[in-house]
């Protein structure tokens, strides 16, 4: 985790896998379904589809000292398979900022999954306080889509 300057964090993670990338793709677009592997994503509704520009509504909801917590985002994602890339902005939500990418990779081994988030709390969100929920965030949904994209593998 980087610590930016007027509350922004940004978060990488990243995990090697045997699973090919067309899988991983496969999970990491596969917009309508990702809030029934995903935790703590309550809702994810496709709003539009533009070639390789896709609109996405999501909602996310958590505990967190013992309040509960919910956020929404209207996410611009944008598909470049050949390069293995997918980006991801906000175009209007609960965050003053949230944007990353997912990069899959090809590795001699297998494959590289690369989860890159950089978000600032909205006005009165102490993001001291949210800092270590995301970094468990971050790997939680990594390793979430590695567990559902080993199960599609599986039954295919």
């Amino acid at each position: 985790m980087e610590r930016l300057p007027h509350g922004v964090r940004r978060l990488a993670v990243q995990l090697r896998t045997a699973i090919p990338i067309d899988v991983l793709w496969e999970v990491l677009t596969d917009y309508e379904k990702l809030d029934s592997f995903i935790p703590n994503l309550t809702s994810s509704q496709l709003v539009f589809r533009e070639g390789a520009t896709v609109g996405l509504q999501q909602v996310g909801s958590q505990q967190l000292l013992g309040l509960r917590f919910s956020a929404q985002v209207l996410l611009e994602l944008t598909e470049y398979r050949p390069e293995g890339l997918l980006q991801f902005r906000m175009l209007r939500g609960d965050f003053r900022r949230f944007e990353g990418a997912w990069r899959v990779r090809s590795l001699p081994e297998g494959s590289s999954l690369l989860y890159e988030l950089t978000v600032q709390g909205c006005v009165g969100m102490p993001i001291a306080l949210i800092e270590e929920r995301l970094r468990d965030d971050l790997s939680s949904n990594l390793n979430a889509v590695e567990q559902e994209a080993m199960r599609r593998w599986s039954q295919s």
